[in-house]
């Protein structure tokens, strides 16, 4: 008997913790418990929806350089649709198919920030023939890419605030438990996703006003849910990827475009040192590193407009 009560005592647990480790159903925009839509969206070929902005650069660098610029909001993020088993090659599809619905043409420049360098990545090895140019702006790195070399790849890490390493090891090593440990308060959390203010070097704090409008659009970034959003960032930067960005080949080895990567030195967002090696490994890529700036450099006044000029220059 007193086996058999151990034995339900056990099953109750399991039950419990597996109930108290999953995230909520996502808010999905347009349902009853999700938020209204409000932006025009592009059905992709999966029936999710993505949503398509018209991007920042002023109308008088757009109008003199002849361009055509957008940004969208990646599957979870804003309006778009969730995509519970999103990949990186899906994203680059994604991509691909956004170019396509939106008639940028046979071929078309990427740039990629933060985060968002993971869909460049993905677009260096999944589709590179369609692009034209590619931009890295401070791009987040996985520290378990088998590429670099294990002692280099520690020592950065050791380098990040004690939260963020924990944060990080839990995502790649326990990915299931991404969003238990990053809501319940007695963990620590990303310094990174919570913007604390040791995170940011003195350049990034005085380009932070620059950045209200971040602050006062964040709750709609993540509206339909942080796992799916964040979270699920989480789980794919840090996770096994398909491939190794480090083995990627040169997609302008004619010189008809160019990789561009750009990093400033006091970024503590991301690491420097690991930066300095993919530059090194992967010579064809230009890499641009600023004096004094930080994870937020793009937002300083000119910066973006500088960034996409050499992009459009493109030419080894």
């Amino acid at each position: 008997m007193s086996k058999e009560i151990t034995l339900l005592l056990l099953i109750g647990l399991v039950a419990w913790i597996y109930q108290a480790i999953q995230p909520p159903p996502p808010k999905i925009c347009g349902s009853r418990d999700g938020a209204p839509m409000t932006a025009n969206r592009i059905k992709l070929r999966d029936g999710r929806h993505d949503e398509a902005l018209v991007s920042q650069l002023s109308l008088k660098v757009v109008e003199e350089l002849g361009i055509y610029s957008v940004s969208f909001d990646r599957a979870g993020y804003g309006e778009s649709d969730p995509h519970p088993k999103q990949t990186l090659k899906i994203l680059a599809l994604d991509i691909k198919e956004l170019s396509d619905q939106l008639r940028l043409g046979s071929k078309f420049y990427l740039v990629g920030y933060s985060m968002g360098g993971h869909a460049v990545w993905s677009c260096l090895k999944y589709i590179p023939h369609r692009l034209a140019g590619a931009t890295l702006v401070a791009p987040v790195v996985n520290y378990w890419w088998p590429g670099f070399p294990a002692n280099l790849s520690k020592e950065a890490h050791h380098l990040q605030l004690p939260q963020d390493q924990w944060t990080l090891r839990v995502a790649h090593y326990m990915p299931f438990l991404v969003y238990w440990w990053n809501t319940k308060k007695k963990f620590p959390t990303s310094a990174v996703v919570s913007d604390r203010p040791k995170i940011f070097c003195p350049q990034d704090l005085r380009l932070l006003p620059k950045m209200a409008y971040r602050q006062n659009h964040q709750g709609v970034a993540t509206q339909q849910g942080v796992y799916e959003s964040l979270h699920l960032d989480m789980r794919i930067g840090c996770g096994k990827w398909e491939f190794d960005p480090l083995d990627l080949d040169n997609p302008f080895s004619n010189n008809e475009g160019s990789v561009q990567l750009w990093m400033g030195d006091e970024d503590r967002f991301v690491s420097v040192i690991l930066q300095h090696y993919i530059a090194k490994r992967l010579p064809w890529i230009k890499y641009n590193e600023l004096a004094g700036a930080g994870h937020l450099f793009a937002y300083a006044d000119g910066m973006s407009e500088a960034i996409t000029r050499a992009l459009l220059k493109g030419h080894n």
